[in-house]
């Protein structure tokens, strides 16, 4: 079994010690990490993370961060945001979506940096949309 723990800034969103697998998004693709993965560290893309039970899946929208692989079947992601994808406020996405996009328009306005971090935002919004319209019940 896996040891993992998912925190961002505010704390932690995902701990357990029985876990049998965890698919996690990355900068070179999505990578699957089963019990005694060669250890590894890696940047995190936004996307959907999946954590493995025996009987159910639990589906956490990512922005990116971090993943920590230890010899020791242990796995600690340190996320930039993560949401569990039942939590995801839609309204509030949908809201952090149509600002984002609205700076964007103003490209002439807006220098280099900001561009990046308004795309960057843009970004997480859509994929907390993705996941959480995904998995509403």
């Amino acid at each position: 079994m896996i040891n993992f723990k998912i925190v961002k800034p505010e704390g932690i969103v995902y701990s357990d010690e029985e876990v049998e697998k965890v698919t996690i998004p990355t900068k070179s693709g999505y990578i699957t990490v089963l019990p005694h993965h060669v250890p590894l560290i890696t940047i995190i893309a936004p996307g959907e993370l999946t954590v493995f039970k025996k009987n159910h899946e639990v589906k956490i929208a990512i922005s990116g961060g971090v993943a920590e692989i230890d010899r020791d079947s242990s796995v600690h992601v340190l996320a930039d945001s993560a949401e569990r994808a039942e939590e995801i406020d839609l309204e509030r996405a949908e809201a952090g979506r149509r600002r984002a996009e609205e700076l964007l328009q103003q490209q002439e306005n807006v220098a280099d940096v900001d561009f990046a971090r308004i795309q960057a935002s843009l970004e997480k919004e859509l994929n907390r949309l993705r996941i959480g319209k995904k998995y509403r019940p």
